[in-house]
């Protein structure tokens, strides 16, 4: 397959919002229907620039559909949920991207419904055993809900899982897809993709290929095989959490064999597609809140400098704090209203450190498809040398200790880290 046409993906540095928490939308349960169309959407507007200032140039953003509470119980995956807007506020958003150069993906919750899905409410007054209730998973762990055997999702009586196996579910599935597409996004988040068959994804992903050449789809994975995944699927891309959880560990254990076991894996990903990688996401605790703030910078360096399609979590550039807990809502901490005015939220430390470690990755687009060595590896210090295809090398140094580190790249000071390009390695 002729993938050039999506290799706009490997300069593309993602911002990734919570649409709902960005407004300030209560999430509380609800009629969609009933509710107003509120217009708020054009609020992330008025971010963009700063969204720009920051280095990035991809907006990724979370479910924007109408639904019934936190947007992932989606009842309606043509309609933008009120209280975002409408249509237009969408496609506002979409052409104020555009004048900037930004690229757009939506959040395609395609593994489940909410319960006010018209498709399961059909099935509810159908009945068991109905073409209706066909379109929705049943057999392991299925319960009865509303009078319907079905699989709930993770055990959320509150969403409902499609079958994806069913004719129907992969044509809609496609059909939504193709909608917004031709509405002019870029490409796909897929939601939960590791809990549905890859083949779903290439029966309909696949015939959207000629359609959508340039279009990009990156499906969430939590744990498995990506290789594996990704090829079965036909995806571009999966969210890389492996990643994600050797940088936290290692920094917040003072254990960098860690990170460099897990870069040597990484490398192995990243040879067979474009990871998508992040430190922080609408799922879990903020940055800032899960490492000693000395070492944030480190966790901002090390995702910049090896290989993959980096996403910073809207806010954690800004040293947000909070703690994601297991209960209802527990969700909501990491997912904060934002002013309506940047300005009220000036840019810090934290915010620059950013700016500096995504100025030097965009002056470094290859390092997206870099392979990594790691040097003078002691359980608080690393020096990470990248090589990329042509033969570039860079050099990213890492001391999380109270004393200085020495090695062969020279001296780092405590709890400091020191970007190299190809001109100074």
């Amino acid at each position: 397959m002729d993938t050039s046409s999506r290799d706009w993906a490997d300069t593309a540095i993602w911002w990734h919002v919570y649409p709902l928490g960005f407004v300030g939308a209560q999430t509380t349960p609800g009629d969609p229907g009933a509710r107003p169309v509120e217009h708020t959407l054009g609020r992330l507007t008025a971010w963009l620039d700063d969204l720009v200032a920051l280095g990035c140039n991809g907006l990724l953003l979370g479910p924007v559909f109408a639904s019934e509470s936190h947007g992932y119980d989606t009842v309606d995956h043509r309609r933008v949920d009120p209280r975002l807007g409408d249509d237009a506020d969408l496609d506002a958003l979409v052409a104020a991207c555009r004048e900037r150069g930004v690229r757009v993906l939506l959040d395609g919750v395609f593994n489940h419904v909410g319960r006010g899905h018209p498709w399961w409410r059909a099935a509810v007054e159908a009945g068991p055993g109905s073409p209706e209730a066909a379109r929705f998973r049943s057999g392991d762990g299925e319960r009865v809900v509303d009078g319907v055997p079905v699989v709930p999702f993770e055990g959320h009586d509150a969403l409902v899982t499609l079958d994806h196996a069913n004719p129907e579910v992969v044509s809609e599935v496609a059909d939504v897809m193709a909608h917004w597409l031709d509405r002019g996004i870029d490409g796909w988040r897929l939601d939960a993709a590791y809990a549905v068959d890859p083949e779903f994804w290439r029966a309909t992903v696949g015939p959207l290929r000629e359609r959508f050449p340039a279009a990009w789809f990156v499906g969430e994975m939590i744990h498995g095989d990506y290789v594996a995944y990704v090829e079965e699927s036909g995806l571009d891309s999966v969210t890389e959490y492996e990643l994600w959880a050797a940088v936290r560990g290692a920094i917040s254990s003072l254990n960098l064999f860690e990170l460099s076991w897990t870069l040597g894996r990484h490398d192995g990903f990243a040879e067979r597609f474009l990871p998508q990688t992040f430190l922080g996401n609408h799922d879990v605790t903020r940055l800032a809140s899960a490492l000693d703030p000395r070492h944030v910078g480190h966790a901002v360096a090390i995702l910049f400098f090896v290989a993959g399609a980096p996403s910073v979590y809207a806010g954690d550039e800004r040293g947000l704090t909070g703690v994601k807990e297991e209960r209802f809502g527990g969700d909501d901490a990491v997912r904060q209203e934002f002013p309506a005015d940047p300005g009220e939220w000036p840019p810090s430390d934290i915010y620059r450190t950013h700016q500096e470690a995504i100025a030097f990755r965009r002056r470094n687009p290859w390092l997206a498809r870099a392979t990594i060595e790691v040097q003078d590896l002691t359980n608080t210090s690393a020096v990470l040398v990248a090589s990329g295809p042509a033969g570039e090398r860079a050099e990213l140094a890492l001391n999380l200790g109270d004393d200085v580190a020495r090695g062969a790249s020279g001296e780092i000071a405590p709890h400091a880290w020191r970007l190299r390009g190809p001109q100074e390695v």
